[in-house]
């Protein structure tokens, strides 16, 4: 593996862990990285996915105290057999519509004007969601039903589209079905484990063809570096919305979308 190719997916690890749980589209952000830096065959798809693993590591690290407690209480504890079950209620939506869809998305929805569109459309959602009254029913995660968070996974599968966010649409989702920011900024990261896991290990799979053992080097160092990123990312988000809304990020979007749109258009980058 040459220097170049270990750089690219440096960057790539690192944009995979700062946006993932971020209300700002990760699979946007690889799109348009992976543009910039000439990195988007087949097998750089692949690895994209991949890395999401790194992320998902982030979080069970970050509460292995919760899941481990899940983990012992599921044959007796209702609290924990509670929140396995609105965890495969929530991931269930997006999991069906996306083997239902999911090729269809990529082949059509996969490129930069379409994510463009979906970041500014997602930040006009988010300020409305944020300017709009919302009485707060639940303000924890364990207060939760399987059907709050069954409208929470109908919620997230509208992320299947590039751009719109996974974390922005469960957290969103989350905060117009009555949760708190902070429940349901939590709920979208215990939900990024089965739902990354899951699809990084169909695409592992159905792609495994066009991987080799070369790959373990770069695949590692995605891998590593989006653990890392997101570790901190975490960290400083459920710090951050102890204090604040996600309007900084509706803005961000909204910028950074019509950005791509102008320079598209007008052909000052190719993305």
């Amino acid at each position: 593996m040459d220097s170049a190719l270990a750089l690219k997916a440096l960057i790539m690890g690192i944009v995979e862990g700062l946006t993932e749980f971020l209300p700002v589209s990760s699979t946007g952000h690889l799109i348009i990285a992976g543009s910039l830096l000439d990195f988007h065959d087949e097998k750089a798809k692949v690895f994209e996915l991949v890395i999401q693993t790194g992320a998902m590591l982030a979080v069970c690290w970050e509460f292995r105290a919760r899941f481990l407690g899940v983990l012992r209480g599921m044959a007796t504890d209702a609290t924990a057999q509670g929140f396995v079950l609105n965890l495969f209620a929530a991931f269930m939506p997006a999991a069906l519509i996306g083997l239902a869809l999911g090729t269809l998305i990529k082949a059509h929805l996969f490129n930069a004007v379409a994510v463009a569109s979906a970041l500014v459309a997602g930040g006009f959602v988010i300020l409305w969601v944020e300017r709009r009254e919302r009485p707060v029913r639940i303000d924890h995660v364990d207060r939760m039903t399987w059907r709050d968070a069954l409208k929470i996974g109908f919620a997230q599968a509208f992320a299947l589209f590039p751009g719109v966010s996974r974390a922005g649409a469960t957290i969103i989702g989350g905060m117009l079905f009555g949760l708190s920011r902070r429940a349901a900024t939590e709920f979208s990261f215990f939900l990024a484990v089965p739902t990354l896991m899951a699809a990084g290990a169909y695409d592992l799979y159905r792609n495994r063809a066009l991987l080799s053992v070369d790959d373990i080097g770069l695949f590692g160092i995605g891998t590593i570096t989006a653990f890392v990123s997101a570790f901190v990312c975490i960290r400083w988000l459920m710090r951050y919305v102890a204090t604040h809304d996600f309007r900084v990020f509706a803005w961000y979007r909204i910028v950074f979308g019509l950005f791509i749109l102008g320079s598209t258009y007008t052909g000052f980058i190719d993305w």
